[in-house]
């Protein structure tokens, strides 16, 4: 059986291992993916990682601003495609779009749908405390995040894991998943199941109002906050009028307090009250500087039993 002609569409480190799995079983005929953006300090033109990956493998790139447009679509229409898959490629499909290839267009979405549709469904999973996540393929239609679910793959969420280690986990399973997928189509053997869309939560994008701390609530709430936004955007709170940082936290029972206050200091860490409960705070990093250990920030920063955090 000939190998399948398909087009790649992503452009986060979340998709770099599907594109090896597209590259290692199908002829890729394009990679598209979002255009060069200034990135860092000196705002440097920065490749995306599907880019950076699909240099390696040598494999033609494209990237538009818009992929709607009219020649957009005449151009993807006249590679003739016999799959897409769109891996957090970071732009809205047509329905135009949708329908040029024979076998549809495939996505690789981080949650058990139809629970987190939208943007940010790793974060929000662990933010609201889930036990458990995966990962789902389906079929695309014109609604976000809406189509035919085909497989799935499913993980724990153990008490302290990291957006960023659940990242890493469901990018494997992903393109595992996808590699399962792709063979079922060409073979005919899975089909779309709809989704039912009362069991849906959406995930909004993040925004810096979103991370801020709300130390009036619970001490697991908190907790899972900082979990749920490190490695990105990363949890902050006020001191002293200053933004800081908070890359890692526990839960303790240390009682007592109002919230946002400094209730107990150790040689490694300090213990901020919550609404309900505390929490230990690991790893801080203050304004303009890199993260640290909370004890060596305790050190060199005057936070003392009382200090408060806003």
């Amino acid at each position: 059986m000939s190998r399948l002609r398909t087009i790649f569409m992503g452009t986060p480190d979340f998709a770099v291992d599907c594109l090896r799995v597209m590259h290692e079983k199908t002829d890729v005929i394009m990679v598209v993916t979002q255009p060069d953006r200034p990135k860092g300090r000196g705002q440097k033109l920065t490749a995306s990682p599907v880019k950076l990956r699909a240099l390696e493998y040598n494999l033609p790139i494209w990237q538009p601003e818009k992929i709607k447009t009219p020649d957009c679509v005449k151009k993807l229409q006249e590679l003739k495609p016999d799959l897409i898959v769109v891996v957090a490629f970071g732009q809205i499909l047509s329905q135009e779009i949708l329908d040029i290839p024979t076998l549809g267009c495939v996505n690789v979405h981080a949650s058990l749908l139809p629970g987190y549709r939208g943007a940010a469904p790793i974060h929000w999973a662990i933010i609201n405390g889930e036990r458990e996540t995966g990962v789902t393929t389906m079929l695309m239609d014109a609604g976000l995040d809406t189509g035919d679910m085909l497989l799935k793959s499913r993980v724990e969420i153990t008490p302290d894991m990291t957006t960023g280690e659940l990242h890493d986990k469901l990018a494997t399973m992903g393109s595992a998943l996808l590699a399962d997928t792709v063979d079922g189509l060409a073979a005919g053997t899975i089909k779309g199941e709809k989704q039912d869309d009362s069991l849906s939560n959406y995930a909004s994008m993040l925004t810096k109002e979103t991370a801020r701390i709300n130390w009036k609530k619970t001490a697991q709430e908190v907790h899972n906050l900082v979990r749920g936004l490190n490695s990105w955007p990363v949890a902050w709170t006020i001191l002293d009028g200053k933004n800081h940082k908070v890359w890692q936290t526990r839960v303790v029972e240390e009682m007592g307090g109002t919230p946002g206050e400094v209730v107990k200091i150790t040689k490694k860490s300090f213990i901020v009250a919550t609404g309900d409960g505390a929490v230990e705070i690991l790893e801080i990093q203050p304004p303009s500087k890199k993260r640290m250990a909370a004890g060596d920030f305790v050190r060199g920063n005057g936070v003392k039993i009382g200090s408060i955090f806003d």
